[in-house]
């Protein structure tokens, strides 16, 4: 009987998600994805894993609206996983299948908006940090901003975890063992080196890492194609546009952005007309769009837009 109520409750669970595919889903396959070799992963689904380099693996969760994107870098001495994805799936499950021993892993976090940070919590003992009061207030963990992210239509529920409960779903707390700063250096040994670059405005601890010698810069949600959203309250939008023209200056260092969501492969000029289209904006040139629920301002520039809160402008 008591696997019987399980299995009901289990069932009555799941059907907080529709069965349907959400309208959002029918961009997917992004095409830019056929220009990459995937990885094919045993025992699950959630995640879609792409080699970008011989040693660099995009872990993309593309049936969350959200398109979250996580990065392994393989090095000689150390791997270094940035971002642990939402927590929907077992990354960590996915990490022990690219590498023999996760005993040489570290993990970093591009910032610690809850998208980035759910599977945190697995990797005791191997976090880096930016010592900022959002990253510890963040660390705590969070039921609700995980919450809100299982609304209707958000995920297309065919391929969520078979042991994933929603009802349980949470951010759990984590603790980071080490703090990075600006232009310190992450060795993995063999002249692999990733440098760390404030890059706050999205949010307060937001650090991008610069790989010059394989020429690609990991951005996070300082930049990525598609609508870049803007209006949590901890958003600075000065401090964005001081971000974006670091990066702009630096751009001549690396040819691919691999961002936080949608797609890994970023050309880096862009990065150039993101900070001009930023510079813009705040000069009140430009007159944007509302969004569909009529909440904030799209300031759309191709393979990119802004979505800004309004009262940020004034």
């Amino acid at each position: 009987m008591l696997k019987l109520y399980q299995f009901i409750r289990f069932v009555s669970v799941r059907s907080m998600f529709s069965s349907i595919k959400p309208a959002w889903c029918s961009k997917l396959p992004r095409p830019q994805y056929s220009l990459l070799d995937r990885v094919t992963i045993p025992s699950q689904q959630w995640f879609q894993v792409y080699r970008i380099h011989p040693n660099i693996f995009a872990i993309y969760e593309p049936y969350h609206w959200e398109e979250t994107i996580s990065y392994l870098v393989i090095g000689s001495k150390y791997s270094l996983l940035i971002d642990t994805g939402m927590g929907i799936g077992n990354i960590q499950q996915v990490i022990q299948s690219l590498i023999p021993s996760i005993t040489s892993l570290k993990v970093i976090n591009t910032h610690t908006h809850h998208d980035h940070i759910g599977d945190n919590w697995r990797f005791s003992g191997k976090l880096l940090g930016v010592h900022s009061d959002f990253t510890e207030h963040n660390a705590q963990g969070t039921i609700e901003e995980a919450q809100n992210e299982l609304k209707p239509g958000m995920i297309w529920e065919k391929y969520l975890p078979k042991d994933f409960n929603p009802k349980n779903y949470r951010i759990h707390p984590f603790q980071i063992t080490n703090y990075v700063k600006e232009d310190d250096r992450i060795d993995l040994g063999q002249g692999q080196e990733l440098q760390v670059i404030s890059t706050p405005g999205h949010s307060p601890d937001s650090i991008s890492l610069l790989n010059e010698k394989q020429r690609v810069l990991f951005a996070g949600d300082v930049f990525y194609q598609g609508p870049i959203l803007l209006y949590r309250p901890e958003t600075n939008l000065q401090d964005y546009l001081i971000s974006l023209e670091k990066l702009a200056k630096i751009s001549t260092k690396f040819d691919l952005i691999l961002p936080g969501h949608n797609i890994p492969n970023v050309e880096s000029k862009l990065i150039i007309k993101a900070a001009k289209a930023m510079q813009e904006i705040l000069n009140g040139k430009l007159i944007p769009k509302k969004t569909d629920d009529g909440k904030y301002d799209e300031y759309s520039f191709g393979e990119f837009s802004f979505v800004i809160d309004q009262s940020f402008l004034l």
